[in-house]
């Protein structure tokens, strides 16, 4: 093996022996520069992970009867649903526009003033 001149770890400082092209001494240098470099991203990344999952989970149970259900604002709110996140939108040809957490979605309907629940099924179904 050969000898770096003027490489050092960057998260050590400790100067690297071996290939050319290594970045750092050690497995661990190497896992905890990342983790640290990542951490804030990743803390907000996993807290919407969060709730995206809690809405799914709260939709998929309030829809567990018949795959379409009605139910009030306040039967969502109790459950701790969060109505700032959800993955993706739908629009039908009638202009109706689903709010999707993953495959577990919900349309307001103005006139009834309640929330349609409905399921998503694979195409491949």
């Amino acid at each position: 093996m050969k000898e770096s001149s003027s490489k050092q770890c960057p998260e050590c400082g400790e100067k690297l022996i071996g290939r050319a092209d290594k970045k750092f001494c050690s497995d661990q240098c190497r896992n905890t520069y990342n983790n640290r470099l990542n951490s804030d991203a990743s803390n907000t990344v996993r807290n919407i992970n969060n709730i995206l999952r809690k809405n799914r989970r709260v939709l998929q149970e309030l829809n567990k009867q018949s795959g379409k259900t009605m139910v009030s604002k306040d039967s969502l709110l109790t459950k701790g649903f969060n109505f700032t996140y959800f993955t993706h939108n739908y629009t039908t040809q009638k202009g109706y526009n689903y709010h999707f957490c993953y495959e577990q979605g919900y349309l307001f309907l103005e006139d009834k003033k309640l929330y349609l629940l409905v399921e998503q099924k694979d195409k491949d179904s």
